[in-house]
């Protein structure tokens, strides 16, 4: 079997504890506001102790929560900022103008907590989307989070603000800029309404490099397109999506710069940690039983490819056949027909985990189902599809769709 590759390891970099309070400077606490689930974590707090240089990547959404709005708001103004507040539960979005007040009370009520300035404070939502925020339960629990504020409260963010997650996702590294230490970390949720551009997804990334503003911002964009961007559990696309990072510049580095002496190396630390997070998010989907890569070349340019793979990658009935361990390679020849990517279907090949299954737009020779149905049945595998009809390739990381998704989504609200 071919398994996805480590996104930390394919450059040589290894994995430290700590999550986003691994790099210096940044603490992390969290409390229980009861906002939807009794006697569990709910409400997360991020903060640096200096004021961070910040950036943001937001849901293509058209319809955008208040927490979406205020962060946008806040960056464009000024990116500078040094409190997260992060709930789950409760996604606060299209709760009109309470909401998006109801948005700003929270980061004022952190900002009176924590003695920092209103405009430094940021903040996420996560859950369902519809009902106002309990704010009579939530600014309580703002104090008693900041309260448990410590350098190793990173796991237990990353707990809080899991909604449908099985389990917590976070990852952080350490690496060298001109022999100064640099940690980079992250901390993510998600497992379901997960789509490109992004997803139900709110992505948090630390570190104590110092670093321009245009270049975070670069730096971001760039690792988001490469792991989030290219990962689909059900091909919806949410209302909440944000990823942030804050830098602090505790390291004490040289400023980083695009394209200077220290930008390749922190670039590639940050896609890594990027990659890390967006693969547990799939391999964590709601009801997930396969993790599959989808690999698409041969297309005539990379728009054609990302088309390719996505379609393949959202399909419900190619996502059906994988859950079920069926090898029905056809469905993954229509949904190449739909795609819009343009190319001669006589050209098409496909393989499962580098075995031959379809060779011009046919099945190939020999081919045995039994042997494909075993390859489906693996809890990883490869679907490699060859266009043929130009040099250029997308990849996409998915999962298969089971009974267990629709019960989840068949209830969730209630």
């Amino acid at each position: 079997m071919r398994t996805t590759p480590d996104p930390l390891k394919a450059f040589g970099l290894q994995p430290i504890k700590g999550g986003i309070t691994a790099p210096r400077g940044f603490l992390a606490g969290t409390a229980k506001a009861g906002i939807k689930y009794p006697n569990r974590t709910d409400l997360a707090l991020l903060f640096s102790e200096t004021p961070a240089i910040a950036a943001g990547v937001f849901t293509t959404n058209l319809v955008q929560a208040a927490p979406v709005r205020l962060c946008r708001e806040r960056l464009r103004r000024s990116p500078s900022a040094q409190a997260i507040l992060i709930n789950s539960g409760n996604a606060n979005a299209c709760t009109g103008p309470r909401g998006q007040a109801d948005a700003e009370r929270a980061a004022r009520t952190v900002a009176q907590t924590l003695h920092v300035n209103p405009r430094q404070v940021l903040v996420c939502s996560t859950g369902t989307i519809g009902i106002p925020l309990p704010m009579d339960r939530l600014l309580p629990a703002i104090p008693r989070a900041a309260q448990t504020l410590s350098p190793n409260g990173g796991s237990a963010a990353a707990q809080a603000i899991m909604t449908t997650d099985t389990r917590p996702k976070e990852a952080a590294v350490r690496f060298q800029i001109n022999g100064c230490p640099i940690t980079l970390g992250g901390m993510c949720k998600g497992a379901g309404m997960i789509d490109p551009h992004m997803a139900t997804l709110l992505v948090f990334f630390t570190t104590d490099a110092a670093i321009a503003p245009r270049a975070l911002r670069s730096a971001l964009r760039q690792a988001v397109d490469v792991s989030f961007n290219r990962i689909s559990v059900d091909g919806d696309r949410s209302t909440n999506d944000t990823a942030l990072i804050l830098a602090n510049g505790m390291a004490g580095n040289t400023p980083i710069q695009e394209d200077r002496p220290g930008w390749k190396p922190f670039t590639q630390a940050f896609c890594s940690v990027a990659c890390d997070l967006a693969r547990q998010v799939v391999a964590d989907g709601e009801g997930a039983t396969r993790l599959v890569t989808v690999e698409v070349s041969g297309a005539r340019n990379e728009q054609d490819a990302a088309l390719a793979a996505r379609a393949v990658s959202r399909s419900l009935l190619v996502k059906t056949a994988w859950y079920g361990g069926d090898p029905n390679w056809g469905r993954i020849l229509c949904a190449l027909g739909y795609s819009g990517a343009r190319f001669n279907p006589d050209h098409v090949q496909i393989r499962f985990d580098n075995r031959l299954v379809v060779r011009n737009g046919r099945q190939a020779p020999h081919v045995s189902l039994e042997t494909l149905a075993r390859i489906f049945k693996q809890p990883a595998f490869r679907v490699e599809i060859h266009l043929g009809a130009g040099k250029s390739s997308y990849s996409m990381l998915t999962c298969d769709c089971s009974v267990e998704y629709v019960k989840i989504n068949g209830a969730y609200m209630t």
